[in-house]
């Protein structure tokens, strides 16, 4: 019994450590910056509510948009909307606008390349600007989140 409770503690410690080490990082038009192992993409929501994807490099220089792929789907309370993405000036811009509304997830679905492995990014959309960091929150890099 003893080893089980110690082996849970183990763990609880571990997870939290890891989620400590989760920070978050935003870019240089102060979006969110998404990992996609070797390559940076900033998601960004602009003031019309379309996204904009910007791609940087590992060293965060940009990048033209040429091999990824994203979508992304809203999870409103009016219902999910599935959002598409096309090149435009170099940046993946959606096809379409966020639902009105924030406080909802945006789960983005993202590809380095064709072939590589999709990563999933739960973003919780919250549009104000923070008072301490002055990112938009859901991209707030402030150390009490």
């Amino acid at each position: 019994m003893k080893t089980l409770l110690n082996l849970l503690i183990i763990a609880a410690l571990a997870t939290t450590s890891a989620f400590a080490d989760a920070k978050v990082k935003a870019g240089p038009r102060k979006g969110l910056i998404l990992d996609l192992g070797g390559k940076q993409a900033e998601f960004f929501v602009e003031k019309d509510r379309s996204i904009s994807i910007a791609v940087y490099d590992a060293a965060m220089k940009a990048q033209a948009a040429t091999t990824e792929l994203i979508t992304a789907t809203a999870e409103a309370p009016t219902g999910k909307a599935k959002i598409a993405f096309e090149v435009k000036d170099g940046k993946l811009v959606s096809t379409t606008k966020l639902p009105e509304g924030e406080g909802y997830q945006v789960v983005v679905q993202a590809k380095s390349t064709p072939d590589a492995k999709t990563k999933n990014f739960r973003i919780k959309l919250l549009l104000y600007t923070c008072k301490e960091c002055s990112n938009p929150e859901y991209a707030c890099t402030c150390d009490d989140h």
